[in-house]
């Protein structure tokens, strides 16, 4: 089944849900993505079994980044030229495979057409890191690049949340958020997931296992995240 055809059939099913609506709006112009070259010995080319969503969260991520222009998209807000305000983002859409050396940088790619990257800002609010995603990961799906975006979008959006505000403000460790991720999702499990963590503690990141066929599965040993006994905390400032 096509990328982008196995991705909209997501939506049918129960096991993933819609994701949590965020104020967007994108600036009438936008900076021009630009490709770049692939970097020296980073090219793997391995055959794709499995797939990472990655989910960063934004106010973690916007907490020491509120002022830098680079991140104004993301972290600026609408009253200074950014695109709004933003719990997760999708940072991409990571094919995988049997083992720890994922398929990366493919094959040589174009910059993509501004009209494209614009359609996904909302998503994934910064036009470097869709360029990067679709040359680091998206060359090693397919040669279109609005079926591989359109994939993680889709895929994105049909991920439901649990409260993060009422988390936010909780002591808990890993594995209770992990938990608490699990649940507001039908048909995925605390297996299922990764949580990514800074070096004090706050949460960065949720990355969510999936087959093939992009139905959610058990993530393999290798692929590690925070422990589950660790403990975490989440930054609710404006992000």
């Amino acid at each position: 089944m096509r990328l982008w055809v196995a991705a909209l059939a997501l939506l049918l099913l129960p096991s993933i849900l819609h994701a949590q609506a965020r104020e967007c709006r994108v600036p009438d112009r936008i900076e021009a993505p630009r490709a770049s070259p692939i970097p020296p010995g980073e090219r793997r080319v391995a055959p794709v079994t499995w797939h990472i969503l990655a989910l960063s969260w934004s106010p973690e991520f916007c907490r020491t980044r509120r002022g830098d222009r680079r991140h104004r998209m993301q972290c600026g807000g609408i009253a200074n030229g950014g695109a709004g305000r933003f719990g997760f983002i999708l940072h991409g859409l990571w094919p995988e495979t049997n083992g720890p050396r994922w398929p990366q940088w493919c094959r040589p790619v174009t910059a993509l057409p501004r009209a494209l990257v614009r359609e996904h800002l909302c998503t994934t609010p910064s036009v470097s890191l869709i360029q990067h995603e679709w040359a680091k990961h998206g060359s090693c799906m397919t040669r279109d690049p609005g079926r591989y975006l359109r994939a993680g979008t889709i895929l994105y959006r049909a991920v439901r949340y649990p409260d993060m505000n009422a988390l936010s403000r909780r002591s808990l460790t890993v594995g209770q958020f992990t938990r608490a991720f699990a649940a507001a999702n039908r048909g995925v499990s605390a297996d299922m997931i990764r949580v990514q963590s800074n070096a004090r503690g706050w949460l960065t990141e949720v990355r969510i296992c999936l087959a093939r066929n992009f139905r959610p599965r058990r993530c393999p040993s290798w692929q590690r995240g925070a422990r589950a006994n660790e403990r975490l905390r989440i930054w609710r400032g404006r992000g």
